[in-house]
């Protein structure tokens, strides 16, 4: 079993922290293994960041650093979208945050999407957890992790002001 997941978002919106969260759940919550790499633009806010995280069952599933095959690409900013289409295979489930990314780019794919930012700031106050928000979705695509595998690691990763409004924010994803 492996799971490649892409994560795609300017600088400030949470990628980074996203696949983080994501890593560590399977590594030490959910007994997997996980190859988290990272990539982001010079500017602290506003550049294109990448987060790219490979799950599996074992580390000769997850021979690479980088995903080639991507099973969930989630785009929150619509950085260099028709480059990141070209690894995309016909089962890559396409998540995004509508709010900056038009759905109809991805006709061809299972498409997850809704304006995941608007959500975040009505629901929940701020569009800084709309990252979370996004996770809480798609741990419902991803089998192998289950909503206490990533609350722990959130718990693990986020500071003691923030922690309520993401376990939150992940709970609102969830039932999206």
């Amino acid at each position: 079993m492996k799971y490649e997941i892409l994560i795609v978002g300017r600088g400030g919106q949470g990628v980074l922290l996203l696949g983080r969260i994501l890593g560590l759940a399977a590594s030490k919550y959910a007994n997997l293994y996980a190859v988290v790499t990272e990539s982001y633009a010079a500017e602290t806010r506003g550049g294109e960041s990448r987060s790219d995280v490979i799950i599996a069952s074992s580390m000769e599933e997850a021979p690479y650093v980088k995903v080639v095959k991507p099973d969930i690409v989630v785009f929150m900013y619509p950085y260099r979208i028709e480059t990141y289409k070209s690894i995309l295979t016909p089962n890559t489930i396409v998540v995004l945050d509508e709010e900056y990314v038009n759905p109809s780019l991805f006709k061809e794919f299972k498409v997850i999407s809704a304006k995941y930012s608007e959500i975040a700031e009505k629901t929940l106050g701020t569009r800084r957890v709309a990252n979370i928000v996004i996770l809480g979705r798609i741990l419902r695509e991803l089998t192998v992790l289950n909503i206490d595998h990533v609350s722990k690691a959130i718990e693990d990763l986020i500071s003691p002001s923030w922690l309520n409004l993401n376990l939150k924010a992940l709970e609102t994803g969830y039932k999206l």
